[in-house]
C-alpha cells in the first residue's frame, strides 16, 4: 500500500534532482524484488505558466491562444514530481540509462489552461522485463477533487536477468498509411527542453548524446507523441497509449502515418519509432 501522502508547495526543481539521479545511478541495484519508494507526492494549487505552454504548444505543433491544455501537457506539469521519486535513495533503478518505454494517458474531460489543479505522483510498482526490471509511475491530476487527467508510464534498467532475453521483436506491424513527411530539425531537442524543464544531455546536443551512446542528439519520446497528437487531434475525453520503440535521431525525417485511431512515426527502411492508439471514451 501507498504510505501517507508528501504535499509539496512548488514543484521540485528538475536540474538538482537529474544530478542526485546521476551521482546516486552507480550504486543502484536494479531488481523486480527491490523496494521502491511508497510515497505520493502531491502539489495542490497548481496553475500553469501560460508564457510556457505558448512555447510548448509551438513545438508540438498545438494550436495555440486556446484555453485548454493539449493532452500531453499535464505530463509536462507532473514530471518534476516523478522525477524526485526516480531521483530518490530508494528508487532501486538508476536514472542513468532509464528508458521510457510506454505511456498510457486517460483524460476524462477538457481542462482549461487557466483552471487550478492537484497533482499527485505515486511509484505504481516494479516488474521484470527480458531485457531488465521496469518501473511504472503513475500521475493523476485533479480539478475540484475529481480526477480528470491520469497517465502510466514505463521506464526500462537494463540489466543482465539471468534468463534468455530471447528473440528480437518480430511484432513490428505493417506501415499505416503515410499522412506527412516531417523534417525535424537539429535543436528541436533544445526547444523542448527549454519548454518542458527536461534536459536530459542525450536530447541537447550532439557531444553530450555520443556520451551515452548516440551518435546524434534524439528527440525526445513524449515530444514525437505530442508532435503525433497535435496532428492526429483528439476528444475531450479519451485514452491513449503508446509506446516508444526506437530513438529518432535530430536533425532528421520521419513519416507520420495514421489510421483509424492509430498513428505512428518511421524512419528511414520502415525503422518503427513510435507508435500508439486513441479511444473515445
Amino acid at each position: 500500500m501507498t504510505d501517507a501522502a508528501l504535499v509539496l508547495t512548488q514543484p521540485p526543481p528538475l536540474a538538482p534532482l537529474l544530478a542526485r539521479g546521476a551521482l546516486l545511478s552507480p550504486f543502484k541495484r536494479p531488481s523486480p524484488d527491490a523496494g521502491f519508494p511508497r510515497t505520493r507526492l502531491v502539489l495542490p494549487g497548481l496553475r500553469v505558466d501560460l508564457a510556457r505552454l505558448s512555447a510548448y504548444e509551438r513545438v508540438c505543433g498545438f494550436p495555440a491562444g486556446e484555453d485548454v491544455l493539449p493532452l500531453t501537457y499535464p505530463h509536462v506539469l507532473g514530471f518534476p514530481l516523478a522525477m524526485r521519486l526516480m531521483s530518490g535513495r530508494d528508487f532501486p533503478l538508476p536514472l542513468l540509462g532509464l528508458v521510457h518505454t510506454s505511456i498510457t494517458i486517460t483524460r476524462h474531460r477538457g481542462m482549461p489552461a487557466t483552471g487550478a489543479y492537484e497533482l499527485t505522483a505515486r511509484v505504481g510498482g516494479l516488474a521484470a522485463h527480458r531485457r531488465g526490471t521496469e518501473a511504472t509511475v503513475v500521475t493523476e491530476v485533479r480539478e475540484d477533487g475529481d480526477v480528470v487527467w491520469e497517465s502510466s508510464s514505463t521506464y526500462l534498467a537494463r540489466h543482465r536477468t539471468g534468463r534468455s532475453a530471447g528473440a528480437a521483436r518480430d511484432d513490428v506491424p505493417k506501415p499505416l498509411p503515410a499522412v506527412a513527411e516531417w523534417r525535424l530539425a537539429e535543436d528541436v531537442g533544445r526547444r523542448y527542453a527549454a519548454a518542458s524543464g527536461d534536459r536530459n544531455p542525450i536530447h541537447l546536443h550532439p557531444l553530450t548524446a555520443r556520451l551515452f551512446g548516440f551518435p546524434r542528439a534524439i528527440a525526445h519520446g513524449m515530444w514525437t507523441v505530442a508532435r503525433c497528437l497535435a496532428a492526429h487531434g483528439t476528444p475531450d475525453s479519451c485514452r491513449v497509449r503508446a509506446e516508444f520503440r526506437a530513438p529518432v535521431l535530430l536533425p532528421g525525417t520521419v513519416t507520420y502515418g495514421a489510421d483509424d485511431g492509430r498513428f505512428e512515426v518511421r524512419g528511414g527502411g520502415h525503422r518503427l519509432h513510435v507508435t500508439g492508439e486513441v479511444h473515445r471514451i
